[in-house]
């Protein structure tokens, strides 16, 4: 299957594809299995394939039953935009934030242009579900079986089969549960099912549309009344896909972070406490500002020993010691 390369207009200090597209963000985004510079992966009920260059990103777009044209490409251009927050001026915050954070300054020597995604809404909540007590590749493994099992068919590229994310509906189904956890979902089967049958229960679409429509600490709380759903994965949603900014999740990584850099002060234990989490959040807040969950994702990604195993990507340099945390 053939299509058309676009090309969209955008420098690596303001998107580096792949610090944000392999960061635990989404988990439909994968290195093209053909092609070690593309990236392929699913959203907006599209299958993309991304290739970067220094001053631009090429694209290529599948879609469903339809025949891509030459004049669709300010229209994907507006997708991407909106996909990547490419409204946002990053070099400039990445400026502010290095003025005001050391730490902060270090890590975006390396880790340039990671770009929070506006991700999907469901998408995000039952992915999310997912990687609670997971790894990377098995909550990218659990996201396509979803899709797989209840999304629909958009298209084959390269001989492989790509599903959209399935509807709230489909995921209510009385038969999910059984089905997922005969295929490896463990007890994150009875979160899927009874999270869905919830969100319909409340309304469907109109629930997720109201909490699109929500203050931050509203949204999040309104997402912490679904099964599976802490104040970690809250935050999580509340920042990759509803837009609160602001929002820090924290998890373990993030408490050890906060502690040998920032909070030294902070009690050795071994959960992070409501108390801990909420003051670790408004300590972040109190540094980066209205974006500081943004500057938080940075700092994530560079302690991610995944990122400075890989020191053979020219993106990448040798990783600085000071950010070094074991996991």
């Amino acid at each position: 299957m053939k299509n058309k390369w676009f090309k969209l207009l955008c420098n690596k200090a303001e998107l580096q594809l792949t610090g944000t597209l392999n960061g635990g963000q989404s988990f439909r985004w994968k290195k093209h299995p053909k092609h070690e510079d593309e990236w392929i992966g699913v959203f907006s009920n599209r299958v993309w394939i991304l290739k970067q260059e220094d001053s631009c990103i090429f694209y290529q777009v599948f879609e469903k039953n339809t025949t891509v044209q030459n004049n669709s490409e300010t229209v994907y251009n507006d997708i991407l935009k909106n996909y990547f927050h490419l409204e946002l001026n990053l070099a400039k915050y990445y400026k502010e934030w290095s003025k005001c954070d050391k730490y902060f300054k270090a890590a975006a020597e390396q880790f340039y242009g990671i770009r929070i995604l506006k991700q999907d809404v469901v998408e995000n909540i039952f992915s999310f579900i997912c990687s609670s007590n997971n790894h990377i590749t098995r909550i990218s493994s659990m996201v396509e079986k979803l899709a797989k099992f209840y999304g629909e068919e958009i298209c084959q590229v390269e001989g492989e089969t790509y599903y959209s994310f399935p509807s709230v509906q489909a995921l209510s189904d009385e038969t999910v549960e059984e089905t997922l956890k005969s295929n490896g979902f463990g007890y994150r089967s009875k979160y899927i099912s009874k999270s869905a049958k919830l969100i319909v229960e409340q309304g469907g679409d109109e629930w997720i549309n109201n909490l699109k429509n929500m203050p931050y600490h509203e949204a999040k709380k309104s997402l912490m009344t679904l099964t599976g759903i802490g104040a970690k994965v809250a935050d999580c949603i509340c920042l990759m896909s509803l837009g609160h900014l602001q929002a820090i999740p924290v998890d373990t990584h993030i408490y050890q972070i906060a502690k040998r850099l920032y909070m030294p002060k902070l009690p050795n234990n071994k959960t992070v406490t409501e108390k801990v989490y909420n003051d670790i959040g408004e300590h972040f807040r109190s540094i980066f500002g209205p974006l500081a969950g943004w500057a938080h994702t940075v700092l994530f990604c560079a302690d991610l020993k995944k990122f400075q195993e890989n020191d053979g990507d020219e993106e990448k340099k040798k990783p600085n010691k000071k950010l070094k945390t074991k996991r």
